[in-house]
């Protein structure tokens, strides 16, 4: 299995390239970005050093589905989909936050609450919970965005302190995050899932805000299997969940957390398709559709004449 970790086009009028943790952003005149989501997989910030085989087509097609899915609530980037691992759309100028939106107390927040904290990003937590339970009510986590280097959990007073986004805008894309998860729920549960938490990324374009990037993937959401959940919670048992936190979870068990002077530990060809299977196995259970594995034998040409294709129209 071929696994695409990189490309190099270049494409009529194309004015930049930015090559992010897994994707590769080409900008069009200004006017368009092509997205290729690549089979780079990143954790802790970090790219490993293998690719995964059909990673970057099950982000895209997922991402494709709930941004249409979700057009009724705020308009958003995508334009076309010419290739299963290439999205076109919209150039936006990006607000430089993540809305990270948490219905559950898992991951990142878990670790923060265990460590003694009971403020995440200036909000405030109850005593008395334990790893993924649900909690009250769903609460916005903010990050910065990082061009390099690590995302900063950041208070909501401090983004708009700063100047990040401004007031207004900013209870615009906290209205939005909300509604927005809340219909992830809404269609995680008819797959029998729970959308435990998730991020959205906003831009600006011609003065309106429009949801960018990807939504609802395993790279940047986590979803429990429904059924036993509170039953698992009662006996204190791990929750079944789909998501990439099960290469995290490898990585602090090889003494890796992407913490300064830490080695990526090595990756072998079981383990790479094992994570490859895992992607594909939560397409299926999120989409409720069979995932159709797209010849990836010769998939850099491939999918610059799919692009050029569109371009050229």
């Amino acid at each position: 299995m071929q696994a695409l970790t990189s490309t190099n086009f270049k494409f009529q009028n194309q004015i930049s390239f930015y090559k992010g943790k897994v994707r590769d952003v080409y900008n069009i005149n200004n006017e368009k970005l092509v997205m290729i989501a690549s089979d780079r997989i990143s954790a802790f910030d970090v790219v490993l050093p293998k690719g995964i085989p059909y990673k970057g087509q099950v982000l895209n097609q997922i991402a494709a589905m709930f941004l249409k899915a979700t057009a009724d609530i705020v308009p958003n980037w995508l334009l076309a989909s010419p290739h299963p691992m290439v999205s076109v759309g919209l150039h936006c100028n990006p607000y430089k936050v993540e809305m990270v939106v948490r219905g559950y107390l898992a991951g990142h927040a878990a670790r923060e609450y265990k460590a003694g904290k009971r403020t995440v990003c200036g909000v405030q937590l109850p005593e008395g919970l334990k790893e993924n339970d649900k909690l009250p009510h769903p609460i916005i986590t903010p990050t910065t965005k990082a061009a390099e280097g690590h995302d900063e959990d950041i208070a909501r007073e401090d983004i708009i302190a700063q100047g990040i986004v401004s007031e207004i805008e900013y209870k615009k894309l906290e209205d939005y995050t909300l509604k927005l998860y809340a219909r992830g729920t809404e269609i995680a549960a008819t797959k029998g899932l729970i959308l435990v938490d998730t991020k959205y990324e906003f831009g600006n374009y011609n003065g309106q805000i429009y949801l960018i990037d990807e939504i609802h993937t395993p790279d940047s959401s986590r979803y429990f299997i429904k059924e036993g959940y509170q039953e698992r919670q009662n006996n204190n048992e791990k929750q079944k969940q789909l998501s990439k936190e099960f290469v995290r979870e490898w990585l602090i068990a090889n003494g890796f957390q992407g913490k300064e002077g830490q080695v990526v530990p090595a990756m072998n060809e079981d383990w790479v398709n094992e994570i490859s299977e895992r992607y594909i196995e939560l397409f299926e259970k999120v989409t409720g559709t069979s995932f159709v594995r797209h010849n990836n034998a010769n998939l850099e040409a491939e999918i610059e004449s799919a692009i050029n294709n569109y371009l050229s129209r």
